[in-house]
């Protein structure tokens, strides 16, 4: 295989999924290559900027403005919901979102991006509050996600209770928890929400 920036990139995806972020290292990387590891290094300054482009390449690049005629809420909805879905099919990709930061590679999207909410009356400062609030909350939803399959993969049968307690005294919880067994309403109940209070901060003003 070629060493080649975006080969590097894609097979340090490849190498998260099959032994996850904490055993992912440039040395293990190599030997993908069958070269040493400083040989990335003429590619990658460090692990840490290999990690962010992993990201950007694992992150949604449809998207970046609305459909003609699609209502900037029902975009942002729609490529929220794309970006939690990259994230959360990866392994450990939620994780490596919370341990990277922007790289010039995702300016232009977000410039694309603020400027399709600018058309829709928000300024600038207004709609990258926004989109850093979903963001923020996407990255804990699908890290919330991924220890709760952690936990469930590592839990012995044995710790796993023989019956349910009595729920009788709990009867609104008991009415509420089957919403709470599927992340992903949860999910769209939270995203809604947030995108709900862009939508009303711009109606205020009329």
């Amino acid at each position: 295989m070629k060493l080649e920036r975006q080969a590097i990139i894609d097979t340090a995806i490849a190498l998260l999924d099959e032994v996850g972020l904490d055993k992912l290292s440039m040395r293990r990387l190599a030997k993908e290559f069958d070269v040493q590891a400083p040989a990335l290094y003429w590619h990658f300054k460090n692990k840490q900027e290999l990690l962010d482009h992993m990201l950007v390449a694992m992150s949604p690049a449809e998207l970046r403005v609305p459909r003609p005629g699609q209502a900037w809420d029902d975009w942002l909805i729609e490529r929220s919901r794309l970006q939690y879905g990259r994230l959360i099919r990866h392994r450990d990709g939620a994780r490596l979102a919370a341990q990277t930061k922007p790289t010039e590679d995702l300016f232009p999207g977000l410039e694309s991006m603020l400027e399709a909410l600018g058309a829709a009356g928000f300024a600038p400062e207004e709609a990258l509050r926004g989109l850093l609030a979903i963001s923020s909350y996407i990255t804990g939803s699908a890290l919330e996600r991924e220890g709760a399959r952690g936990h469930a993969a590592e839990a012995e049968p044995a710790e796993q209770p023989d019956g349910m307690p009595d729920m009788s005294q709990y009867p609104n919880l008991v009415a509420a928890v089957g919403a709470a067994r599927d992340p992903d309403a949860v999910f769209d109940y939270g995203l809604n929400a947030i995108v709900a209070g862009m939508r009303a901060e711009l109606e205020k003003r009329g």
